[in-house]
């Protein structure tokens, strides 16, 4: 037994698949953590400014400004109270 062990050479770790299978596992979760940072950093939305600090106040808005800013601001209600305004 032991000469059927000295006449076997043993494989480098870089020869073997399961370390390779091992390895290849957090090196992709690795990559694709940095593919996510890019496409965050890389495709922010602009901030837009809210129209009060823009200058123009709500008397300022025409009607149609004002109905579309509706479901947001009943939105914004009742997450503020919790009551539905309907």
């Amino acid at each position: 037994m032991a000469q059927n062990q000295s006449t076997q050479q043993k494989n480098k770790w870089w020869r073997e698949r399961y370390a390779w299978l091992v390895i290849s596992g957090p090196a992709i979760v690795v990559v694709a953590s940095l593919i996510t940072v890019y496409i965050a950093v890389d495709g922010q939305d602009p901030v837009l400014e809210h129209s009060d600090s823009a200058g123009v106040t709500s008397k300022e808005l025409t009607v149609e400004q004002k109905n579309s800013l509706e479901p947001a601001m009943r939105a914004r209600n009742h997450a503020a109270t919790g009551v539905n305004q309907r």
